[in-house]
């Protein structure tokens, strides 16, 4: 039962998750008429962080439940062959279906949605710019993970912030979405989604940063982890 619930709030929270980042830009852009000025964007970031401390508080709710599949990935390579496998053929179909029937309902509602974003540079500066920014978000993640802020509201700020200001780095390249089935949902809209700059820039170049962040993780902080359990062993048996 917790797998199937699991299965489920994945479903919901990526329907959700597109359908977030969408409203926010047709009520700023469309409704407000605010366009790319800075009163605009500072509204549009407002509103982003609002959404995205929604999104923590039902990760909390659903115990565990995640919009995008390097957040299960970067937990399933962590665990067993069966976490793995769950995650790889149950958690992140569910998150690509969420997301597919997501983007296909509100470009049917609300057709000024447009198209999602767009690979603007070559395939390989595009492979680089969205491994960097997964990267960097995921060292950030296992960061606050280990870290283990008491303040909900302090690491979910943290995460916040650090996304947002990623995403703007990469806007105008890839989009900087840093979630493969985002991305891929606007691509099956569009109807390039089995090409090979997509599966290249995003899913191999996200999936590929995402085990390195966590090798890198292992190999900075892991052994200092390590020794300190060693050492905690070593007291209790000398007492």
């Amino acid at each position: 039962m917790v797998r199937v619930g699991l299965l489920f709030w994945d479903l919901v929270l990526s329907f959700m998750w597109v359908w977030s980042g969408a409203l926010v830009r047709i009520f700023v852009y469309s409704f407000l008429q605010l366009g790319r000025s800075p009163e605009g964007e500072t509204l549009k970031v407002v509103l982003s962080v609002f959404y995205m401390f929604f999104f923590a508080w039902l990760a909390v709710v659903s115990r565990g439940g995640a919009y995008n599949p390097l957040t299960v990935l970067s937990l399933a390579f962590s665990g067993s062959l069966d976490g793995f496998l769950f995650a790889a053929f149950g958690r992140i179909p569910a998150q690509i279906v969420g997301s597919v029937a997501g983007v296909k309902l509100i470009k049917e509602v609300f057709p000024i949605v447009g198209h999602g974003s767009r690979l603007n540079v070559n395939i390989h500066h595009g492979a680089l710019t969205e491994g960097v920014l997964t990267f960097m978000i995921v060292m950030v993640s296992l960061g606050l993970k280990k870290k283990d802020p008491k303040s909900f509201f302090m690491k979910t700020w943290i995460s916040s912030i650090a996304k947002l200001s990623l995403h703007v780095l990469g806007s105008d390249l890839t989009g900087g979405i840093m979630n493969p089935a985002s991305a891929f949902a606007w691509a099956y809209a569009r109807g390039d989604h089995i090409t090979l700059e997509h599966i290249l820039v995003y899913w191999l170049a996200p999936i590929q940063a995402t085990i390195l962040a966590l090798w890198s993780f292992r190999l900075l902080w892991g052994p200092k982890e390590s020794e300190q359990k060693h050492i905690e062993q070593q007291k209790l048996k000398a007492e």
